[in-house]
């Protein structure tokens, strides 16, 4: 029933109130309240620590993906595995070839080293070994015994032919060897001289010339006691032959050797 006027709302009011004080509440149920507030946090804090674990796991999953290199993530190929050739023993070294022999004609290999041309100054006495002496002037060559006499080898007396390479010979012997001496020119490469005897045994001699290279040299060796006359030959530093003195030629002028 709805009221017509503030009359019956006023009714209706004090009927609902004196029926409400005839109605006693019962007790709070307090401990039920406690109990479900307890098992709805603990419900929550459950929730919340999966959560928590969930976000690390995927933190930490991104970490090591931003770490790992595209190579270190890759899967192995077939490539990377070691097959049965990775045991295999290494293949034997390469045979090395034999040193090339020394020919009868006296190449590069089967001579000493040789002596390079030592500049000293015209006139300065040059200790030959064994109580010989040797010098140079613009003139020529120059020599002494161990007995003191001297001697001398023009090179501009027009008896050798500067225009082409060549060489001298002089030699004096004696019971405990031979002191060989003489004069190359006609080239500025003459680089050594070397004197064979008639049993194959090599001497390389000492070179000598006046500073700014002129064109000739002197040259002089020690050899042991031989009847037989020792061919002398004349190289550039290459190893090419220029010039030779046949064996027994001694004084003699040097000849190119033939092509």
């Amino acid at each position: 029933m709805i009221p017509e006027s503030e009359t019956e709302a006023a009714w209706v009011r004090a009927v609902f109130a004196e029926a409400a004080d005839d109605v006693a509440p019962g007790p709070v149920p307090l401990a039920d309240v406690r109990r479900r507030g307890r098992a709805r946090r603990v419900r929550r804090s459950a929730a919340l620590g999966v959560v928590a674990a969930a976000a690390t796991a995927v933190v930490a999953v991104a970490s090591v993906a931003l770490v790992l290199s595209p190579a270190d993530q890759r899967q192995p190929s077939v490539a990377d595995r070691p097959g049965p050739s990775d045991t295999s023993p290494p293949p034997p070294p390469a045979p090395v070839p034999p040193a090339p022999s020394a020919s009868a004609g006296g190449s590069a290999s089967s001579r000493p080293p040789a002596k390079q041309p030592r500049s000293v100054r015209p006139g300065e006495r040059v200790d030959a070994g064994q109580g010989w002496k040797v010098w140079l002037t613009e003139d020529g060559k120059h020599w002494s015994g161990p007995d003191g006499y001297e001697n001398f080898r023009s090179v501009t007396d027009g008896n050798l032919d500067l225009s082409r390479p060549g060489l001298s010979h002089q030699s004096q012997s004696g019971p405990d060897g031979a002191f060989h001496s003489g004069v190359y020119y006609g080239t500025r490469g003459a680089a050594e001289v070397e004197i064979a005897d008639a049993s194959g045994e090599k001497t390389a001699a000492t070179l000598l010339e006046l500073p700014g290279h002129p064109g000739w040299g002197v040259w002089y060796a020690h050899t042991p006691p031989s009847a037989d006359g020792p061919t002398v030959t004349l190289y550039d530093d290459t190893g090419t032959p220029l010039a030779d003195v046949p064996g027994g030629l001694f004084g003699g002028r040097g000849a190119s050797p033939a092509s």
